[in-house]
């Protein structure tokens, strides 16, 4: 348990590390109120998990250890977008289209409100 701890720590520190500094690098170099670099980490990141899930759905080509590192770790920790993304797409391919629809929605929904709520509760504490 612990070694499964430390790999999917390590992926993740290394995911937020890259995470910041990409879009850390994005908001110096583009001038924009838009959040361009929020919006290419999430973009990236379902990208890769997307490719990671791939190449170990292949078969031996990744071992468990990594695939916990590269998914869970590092996607994870560079954004959770990219683990609902794979998530909702999971669902599509079982045709789950009713839970699909469900999930993203919720996801979308419910954590909108709830970042509207933890900010308003910050403004009255």
């Amino acid at each position: 348990m612990i070694k499964t701890i430390l790999i999917a720590g390590i992926g993740g520190f290394v995911g937020t590390v890259f995470r910041y500094l990409i879009s850390r690098y994005v908001q110096i170099t583009v001038a924009s109120t838009f959040p361009w670099g929020t919006l290419i980490v999430n973009i990236v990141g379902s990208f890769l998990i997307g490719l990671f899930f791939g190449i170990a759905e292949k078969g031996t080509f990744m071992s468990p250890e990594w695939r916990l590192l590269l998914t869970v770790g590092f996607c994870g920790g560079f954004t959770t977008f990219s683990t609902f993304s794979n998530d909702a797409l999971l669902l599509l391919e079982n045709r789950e289209v009713f839970r699909f629809v469900l999930y993203s929605g919720f996801s979308f929904f419910l954590s909108l409100m709830a970042v509207f709520l933890g900010r308003g509760l910050t403004k009255i504490i």
